[in-house]
């Protein structure tokens, strides 16, 4: 049997689909991912991407529809997913998706494009409480991308610079507008852009850390989203935490759509 999740995100679609596995022995089905898409919609209205991007990604795992027997989806555009069995928030599926990649995670981070948010799960993947960000880019990836373009590097220099700075300036993280003029001045002052890219990310754990601390941290820690991929505000994240281990799955920004094809399963059973 095989199940699917569809996450419809700001900037990208992403499907997971999921295979039921024959485990001998095993007390409770298993499951492993068949199959994973991602999408970039540009210009497609929401319906239409939902269906381009399920398509491409039942075509690449060589599925056809009738094999998926139940779809959930989440994101910022899930009610917009109308071939969807079900569908649940980004919270519950990034929560269930974190727990299944890490069993001992309780504190699940999730930093996507525009929104970050902290959630306590529980064994089950369950949510137990979650605070998210409010104000601008706050907190979110991009802000770090707007960042990296002041600053003319790309997101991946961008991020391993900050590793060669251990200086830290004080910085306006609360609004892009605010931070990108402080980066222009600190350049203008020949400010080392090492340095200027540590303390942005800085910044953005620190405001990313009190959303976590109002949820509580708990357990194993475990970042999720695209800001998994860049190293400098995984080791801003921790020294702000006070951890010395975040647990970085694979295929991160798939893990909300890996929790919705999950949640699906239950719809399948």
């Amino acid at each position: 049997m095989i199940t699917a999740g569809i996450d419809m995100g700001s900037r990208t679609v992403k499907v997971v689909f999921l295979e039921e596995l024959k485990v001998a022995g095993a007390p409770q089905l298993k499951w492993g991912v068949k199959g994973k898409h991602i999408m970039f919609p540009d210009e497609l209205d929401i319906d239409v991407s939902a269906v381009k991007a399920f398509e491409d990604g039942m075509r690449a795992a060589g599925i056809s529809r009738d094999q998926v027997k139940f779809v959930v989806a989440t994101g910022a555009g899930r009610k917009q997913v109308k071939f969807a069995s079900g569908d649940v928030t980004e919270v519950s599926a990034g929560a269930r998706g974190a727990v299944f990649m890490c069993p001992t995670a309780q504190t699940v981070i999730d930093v996507g494009a525009e929104e970050g948010r902290g959630v306590k799960a529980n064994a089950a993947g369950k949510v137990v409480d979650f605070a998210g960000n409010e104000k601008c880019a706050a907190g979110a990836g991009a802000f770090a991308e707007s960042m990296s373009r002041a600053l003319q590097l790309s997101l991946k220099d961008f991020g391993e610079a900050s590793l060669r700075s251990d200086k830290s300036i004080p910085m306006n993280a609360q609004c892009t507008v605010f931070a990108e003029s402080e980066v222009v001045s600190l350049i203008h002052s020949a400010t080392h852009k090492e340095d200027i890219s540590k303390s942005l990310l800085d910044a953005v754990a620190s405001l990313v850390c009190a959303m976590v601390r109002r949820v509580g941290i708990e357990g194993e820690v475990i970042l999720i989203g695209g800001m998994v991929h860049n190293p400098g505000f995984v080791q801003s994240l921790k020294v702000s935490l006070g951890v010395d281990h975040i647990n970085l799955p694979d295929m991160p920004e798939y893990i909300s759509a890996l929790g919705a094809a999950l949640i699906a399963t239950e719809g399948a059973a």
